[in-house]
C-alpha cells in the first residue's frame, strides 16, 4: 500500500514559544508536511488543481515562501502526495465498509459501492486529480497506491464468484463494468445531473441490478 505521505520529523530551533509566550503553530512541531498537505486539499475543493502553488499555501500556513520545497520538490511533487494519500484513505475506508458488512457477499457488494460513492462525490476533485495523476508517465508509485482500493474491488468479484453470486469469468469484466457503473453515477451527481439526496437509493438500485444481471446461468 502507499508509504505515510504525512510524516515529518524535522524540528526547528525555535519550536516551543515566541518571545510573546504566543503558541507557535503547529507546523514547527514538525509536521509542516501534513499542514502543507490539508491546506492544498482545501485550496483542492474549493478551485481546482489549476490554482494550487507552492508560494501560495506557503502563504495561507505562515512559512516562507522556501519552506515548501523542503517536502515537495515542485508542484507535480505535492499534486502527487495529494493523489497518493488519496488513494491510502480510499482503501482505507472502502476496507472499513468490508469490515463492517460482514462476510456475506451481498452486503459487502452494497457497502464498498456506497464507500466509493460517498468518496467520488464529497471529494470529486481530488479522486479526478488521483486518476490523471496515476495515468501521468513514470508516476509507478501511483499505480501502486492505486492498487491497493481497486484491488480491494476485485477481490470482492472474486469472491462473488467463489460463492457462485457472480457467474464465472473474468473478475476484472466484472469488475470494470461494476466500477463503469459506479462511476457514472458519481459523474451525474457531480455534473449536477442526480441530486444528492437521491444518490443511496440509485446506488441501492444500481448494485441489485448488477447482481441481477450477473447471475450464474
Amino acid at each position: 500500500m502507499a508509504n505515510n505521505v504525512y510524516g515529518d520529523n524535522n524540528v526547528g530551533n525555535d519550536d516551543i514559544f515566541s518571545t510573546t509566550m504566543t503558541v507557535v503553530p503547529a507546523y514547527h512541531h514538525g509536521n509542516l508536511r501534513s499542514t502543507l498537505l490539508a491546506a492544498a486539499e482545501r485550496s483542492l475543493r474549493q478551485h481546482g488543481a489549476g490554482q494550487l502553488s507552492l508560494r501560495e499555501l506557503a502563504r495561507e500556513v505562515g512559512v516562507s515562501h522556501a519552506a515548501p520545497r523542503r517536502h515537495f520538490a515542485d508542484r507535480q511533487a505535492l499534486l502527487d502526495a495529494l493523489a497518493e494519500a488519496g488513494f491510502a484513505r480510499l482503501h482505507a475506508e472502502l476496507h472499513a465498509a468490508l469490515v463492517a458488512a460482514g462476510d456475506d457477499f451481498a452486503p459487502r457488494l452494497h457497502a464498498v459501492a456506497a464507500a466509493y460513492l460517498r468518496f467520488a462525490t464529497e471529494d470529486a476533485a481530488l479522486l479526478e486529480l488521483m486518476f490523471a495523476a496515476k495515468h501521468r508517465e513514470g508516476a509507478d508509485h501511483l499505480v501502486a497506491a492505486a492498487a491497493g482500493p481497486f484491488g480491494l474491488m476485485g477481490e470482492l468479484i472474486s469472491q462473488g464468484q467463489a460463492q457462485g453470486v457472480l457467474e464465472p469469468g473474468s473478475p476484472e469484466l466484472a469488475g470494470t463494468v461494476l466500477f463503469a457503473t459506479l462511476q457514472g453515477i458519481a459523474t451525474l451527481v457531480n455534473g449536477n445531473m442526480i441530486a444528492p439526496p437521491l444518490l443511496d437509493g440509485i446506488t441501492r438500485t444500481a448494485v441489485d441490478q448488477f447482481l441481477r444481471g450477473s447471475r450464474p446461468r
